[in-house]
């Protein structure tokens, strides 16, 4: 018999949102009348069309497929450099970056590329996430070995926690002792808060003081509204020297469905092999990619490269404001009924400090009891989660109103 892989076996639970589904589909198959009237504002899935000049650039791919003269078959595994040359140009070179387009690396997803990033990295290192945290970081650690088992909390061991919450306005303390990699994601995912350029630097100083790999996670960068916030680690001195960059078009263009991202690593930038030699990690990511991925489909990067023609710029900074006004709606609809809230301003999360002493769970449970709203519990996102609720913009004007005319109506009680 086939043995498995034993890590799988410490993962607590579900992941966090199937295991939401569960609970939503449990209570609409045991209350019919409610199901029609879920409106769910847990994941953070977007709702609005494709950009105009996203589909007519992939209808015109499609176009291209039907002719000899025009077909495309396999892509380079990396992307194709039409695509890469235009997101250096805009979203580096135009922010005074130092990247050039062979150390983009197109792919499906940046939450696929921040699990494959493990690939190339030793299962000695140790690892620092921030806490609560974006699951993903902390499950394929686990898949992969480079931890223990999970405490009453849910903290496994062997990773490194560094607690994000009211207290320290959001902004974790650099670790105490030396780490090797660190994951942070920024404007973040729960908490919706962002990084200043002073924060990203003591994160990079730190990085090269210790030989740490930052890896980034920007795939919100598109929300930022606030003054001076910068959109890429790379805006801070130092960083091609430390970090790794993933950014994504699903919550800017909304290429959830179509699946379109990339990834930036630096030529330079490099890990210690088992003989004590610094290898590239460029080359190693390469090589990860060729052998275990083929490419992004020809008409959803054509797509991805209208984002960059200017009736595309304009309609994502329409998608973008869209989300944000909802989120600004949220806001400012809960804080009149008393909540304390927080994000929202760049980000399209808003983090809720759950009333009354309830729980993450409790107060899902209420939300979706009296209101048959879905939101996502903050333990869901780590120990220091707990206490904390996050809703999501993405969702209709329509959806987004009736629900906060519901919670807000109860919460009045």
């Amino acid at each position: 018999m086939a043995t498995i892989n034993d890590n799988f076996l410490k993962l607590q639970a579900g992941y966090l949102f199937p295991e939401i589904g569960r609970r939503v589909d449990e209570f609409a198959k045991a209350n019919p009348d409610a199901a029609a009237k879920i409106i769910k504002l847990g994941i953070g899935d977007v709702t609005e069309p494709l950009p105009e000049a996203c589909v007519v650039a992939m209808h015109k791919a499609v176009d291209d497929l039907s002719s000899r003269d025009s077909f495309h078959g396999y892509g380079p595994s990396e992307g194709y450099d039409w695509l890469r040359e235009v997101i250096v140009e805009h979203d580096y070179r135009a922010r005074g970056c130092d990247i050039s387009a062979d150390e983009v690396f197109i792919s499906d997803g940046s939450k696929c590329d921040s699990a494959g990033i493990l690939d190339i990295l030793g299962g000695d290192n140790i690892i620092a996430v921030t806490d609560p945290v974006y699951p993903v970081y902390v499950d394929t650690n686990v898949m992969a070995g480079n931890t223990g088992g999970a405490d009453g909390d849910g903290r496994y061991g062997g990773l490194v926690y560094l607690p994000v919450t009211a207290e320290n306005n959001f902004t974790p303390a650099l670790p105490t002792s030396k780490v090797d990699v660190i994951y942070l994601c920024y404007p973040n995912n729960p908490t919706g808060s962002v990084a200043t350029k002073q924060t990203l630097q003591k994160w990079v100083d730190y990085a090269k003081v210790h030989g740490s790999l930052i890896l980034f996670d920007a795939a919100y960068e598109a929300y930022i509204t606030e003054p001076g916030i910068p959109r890429s680690i790379y805006e801070i001195p130092g960083a091609r020297e430390v970090a790794i960059e993933f950014r994504s078009f699903s919550k800017n263009a909304g290429f959830t469905g179509t699946r379109c991202a990339f990834t930036v690593v630096p030529k330079g930038l490099t890990g210690r092999a088992a003989d004590g030699s610094d290898v590239e990690l460029h080359g190693l990511w390469q090589r990860r990619q060729s052998t275990k991925f083929n490419g992004v489909s020809y008409i959803v990067q054509r797509g991805a490269e209208a984002v960059y023609s200017e009736a595309g710029q304009q309609q994502i900074a329409g998608l973008v404001s869209f989300y944000l006004e909802n989120a600004r709606i949220i806001r400012e609809a809960l804080e009149r009924a008393g909540m304390t809230v927080f994000g929202g301003v760049s980000a399209p999360y808003v983090w809720i400090k759950t009333p009354a002493g309830q729980s993450s769970w409790e107060f899902f449970d209420t939300l979706l009891r009296d209101t048959h709203i879905v939101g996502t519990p903050g333990s869901g996102f780590g120990a220091a989660g707990e206490g904390y609720l996050r809703l999501s913009a993405f969702n209709s004007r329509e959806n987004v109103e009736e629900a906060m005319r519901r919670i807000g109506a109860v919460l009045a009680v």
